[in-house]
């Protein structure tokens, strides 16, 4: 958002959280006969795996609109981002659409002040940035979404390989793959927060939530505007995308809907009762790791950084 926003005081948070140090993660768990168990406080950890998606989706969206070196000059690290051949980062695509454009835009500069203001909430424990994969995961992502959907061989791959930098089309089908997946992992960790108090890591979380709701469905709505087109893989961006859904839902304990459901428009991904889903730190990594139970790959070729025991 370009709004400024007020981010909590260091030590006001640390101690809110329980915590007596910054490498300190885990409250204390033994509490006396007969008396109420402590919530275990993951905090730190939950903020630290929030921080190592958002590294992924600003690295996607700032090399879109040719703001990389923005990410760069956190001081996250000098973790490799890894392109498509021929793309910088620095160049922004070449958006047919001007509304598009500033979609991108917009959602870049979102992405790169939730890395700024969870870096700043975390202080001396937020871990620095890993290395990522923006270009050869997304051709992986696409081709596994074509094999699982039956729309090509088991073996084969899409041609040419699939590159969301490409066009204003394939731009919106990147983003599809991320957005969704955010939503579900805030809201599957909001029950492991203890810091509840007024501008607390759950409060935080909540307000970063909200915005990648917000992101999602502006990505829905503009592939659902063109869910009739062709894809340029034999497929309409509609069978596409729900396959996308499809496949997430296969590695992420489902919890996924496609931009249709029985044909009709289906914007809004929610339950029964239409509350968001919720995924687990596992199912999430599970997504951006492109295999169940993996410990590595896909968008974060060496894992994410930072120590989430317990929580996976």
């Amino acid at each position: 958002m370009s709004e400024d926003r007020k981010l909590p005081n260091r030590r006001q948070f640390l101690s809110a959280a329980g915590l007596m140090g910054a490498g300190a993660v885990l409250a204390s768990c033994a509490p006396a006969m007969g008396a109420t168990p402590t919530k275990t406080n993951y905090d730190v950890k939950i903020g630290n795996f929030a921080l190592n998606l958002e590294y992924l989706e600003a690295a996607f969206y700032l090399a879109a609109v040719g703001r990389l070196n923005d990410l760069k000059a956190l001081g996250g690290g000098s973790a490799q981002i890894i392109l498509p051949t021929g793309v910088t980062g620095t160049t922004p695509i070449a958006f047919a659409d001007p509304a598009v454009k500033q979609y991108a835009e917009e959602i870049a500069q979102d992405e790169l002040n939730h890395v700024k203001f969870l870096r700043g909430v975390l202080g001396a424990s937020a871990v620095d940035r890993p290395v990522i994969d923006v270009g050869p995961a997304f051709a992986a992502a696409a081709t596994a979404t074509a094999r699982n959907a039956g729309l090509i061989g088991a073996t084969a791959n899409l041609t040419p390989a699939f590159n969301p930098y490409l066009n204003d089309l394939y731009f919106l089908h990147g983003a599809f793959i991320f957005e969704d997946v955010g939503v579900t992992a805030y809201k599957g960790a909001a029950r492991l927060i203890v810091d509840d108090k007024p501008n607390g890591i759950l409060d935080s979380a909540a307000g970063i939530l909200a915005v990648e709701a917000y992101h999602a469905g502006e990505i829905r709505t503009l592939l659902y505007a063109n869910k009739d087109k062709d894809t340029g893989y034999g497929v309409k961006v509609e069978a596409f995308v729900n396959a996308i859904s499809a496949l997430r839902a296969a590695l992420g304990g489902g919890k996924d809907q496609g931009i249709t459901v029985n044909g009709k428009a289906n914007i809004v991904v929610a339950d029964n009762n239409s509350v968001a889903f919720g995924r687990t730190p596992r199912e999430v990594l599970n997504i951006v790791y492109g295999a169940v139970g993996a410990s590595k790959g896909l968008f974060f070729p060496n894992g994410l950084n930072g120590d989430f025991t317990g929580l996976v």
